[in-house]
């Protein structure tokens, strides 16, 4: 091969890994939809964000609608405030309701609007009034160890005796009415 064959085969494979990194930076850092639509800012208040991130979408249906700008504190609600930049095609009633999803078991978190039933549609810089936080999974898992925790104590309660034999009686008394027989 000449020496200008070589040259060039040696740019090309250059120019190829640059693009092959660029487009893994812009993956990794989510940014690799951009979206140069119109779009409007709307805002939500959430108890619990989990683990949601700016520039996580904003789906409807499946469909990305959107994107969170920015996510900030609301010290007089205790409050995350998110904003979220909806594309201008994409209009929603003013009711409607954003819940923080999960894509799969563990996947990432996005936003996923409901649309509700109203005929004025959200504008620019108006509030999402119906939320639903983020389903935190150690906070699931804590619920239910406490709750069969719950359930073991009262079956213990309800275990034989060991002096007789019998099963204790956990009911409380309760005496019967005058002239009737209570109840075994």
């Amino acid at each position: 091969m000449t020496r200008e064959k070589t040259d060039f085969w040696v740019g090309l494979f250059v120019v190829l890994g640059a693009i092959a990194l660029t487009f893994l930076a812009l993956r990794a850092g989510n940014m690799s939809s951009f979206s140069f639509a119109p779009t409007y800012q709307v805002q939500a208040h959430f108890d619990n964000l989990g683990g949601l991130k700016v520039r996580a979408p904003v789906k409807s249906s499946g469909v990305v609608v959107g994107r969170i700008a920015s996510i900030s504190f609301d010290n007089q609600r205790y409050q995350a405030v998110v904003a979220l930049d909806l594309e201008k095609q994409y209009e929603f009633p003013s009711d409607s309701s954003a819940s923080i999803l999960t894509s799969g078991l563990l996947g990432e978190q996005y936003i996923g609007l409901t649309p509700g039933g109203e005929d004025k549609m959200l504008e620019n810089n108006s509030e999402i009034q119906y939320t639903q936080s983020a389903v935190v999974l150690e906070e699931l898992i804590s619920k239910f160890l406490y709750s069969s925790a719950d359930k073991e104590g009262a079956a213990a309660a309800a275990v034989p005796n060991a002096h007789n034999g019998s099963v204790a009686n956990t009911a409380p008394h309760v005496e019967s009415a005058p002239g009737v027989a209570p109840k075994p």
